[in-house]
């Protein structure tokens, strides 16, 4: 039987590129990445001729199956995202969970991930924390802020830059004005920048500068008594 490894690549500077990631990616039967044109940038690079096939959201579904067969008869899969860890708001966690309730073997590489800079770099406590990902768009989002207004642990969430400042007036009025925030934005990248407040200072900050770029909003916890 082969072997899947979830394999984490940079998200920006490709000096995060672990030695052990560069390995695995050249050793591998095949590469599933999740934009083949964006990560081939990525193996010409290091160098690494493996082939490669998509796995995306769009087809992850239809082709768990398939790849679990593969690994069965004896392949090496190496998963990679566009960038950061698999599975983590990325593709990688049903290919994960068919190998695991097949009984094949899975090994997560360490490597990068956005929310665990964007974590210890905020100065908020980090001994217990909740990662949300993305918010639902629509259907869910009200439930799950009021759900979140309650919460005592440091809230960590993904938000995309143009709903940045819509995110932080939601801010404002669930967790109050006051609620300490802190904005990470290009983690390792050249303009790599972190904005701490309170939600109401960080909200005046972007609406007179407009944020580009990948995005970790990390939020105080509900203050106990």
């Amino acid at each position: 039987m082969g072997k899947l490894y979830l394999v984490p690549t940079p998200i920006g500077n490709l000096d995060d590129m672990t030695f052990r990631a560069v390995k695995v990616l050249q050793e591998a039967d095949i590469i599933l990445a999740e934009d083949t044109r964006n990560s081939g940038k990525l193996l010409k690079h290091f160098d690494i001729a493996t082939p490669m096939q998509s796995h995306h959201m769009h087809n992850e579904h239809k082709t768990v199956d398939h790849w679990v067969k593969r690994i069965q008869a004896g392949e090496t899969v190496a998963l990679i995202s566009d960038a950061g860890t698999p599975a983590i708001s990325d593709p990688g966690f049903l290919l994960t969970r068919a190998c695991v309730e097949h009984g094949i073997e899975v090994d997560c590489l360490p490597g990068a991930t956005a929310f665990v800079p964007a974590l210890v770099n905020s100065g908020l406590p980090n001994d217990r924390f909740i990662f949300e990902g993305f918010l639902p768009e629509k259907k869910g989002r009200q439930t799950r802020y009021l759900q979140l207004a309650e919460e005592t642990r440091t809230i960590i969430l993904y938000v995309s830059p143009h709903k940045l400042v819509k995110t932080l007036g939601e801010f404002v009025q669930y967790f109050g004005p006051d609620r300490p925030v802190s904005i990470s934005r290009e983690i390792t990248k050249l303009h790599e920048e972190t904005i701490r407040g309170t939600a109401e200072e960080v909200l005046k900050h972007y609406e007179t500068k407009p944020p580009k770029g990948e995005i970790v909003a990390v939020v105080a916890g509900k203050p106990t008594k």
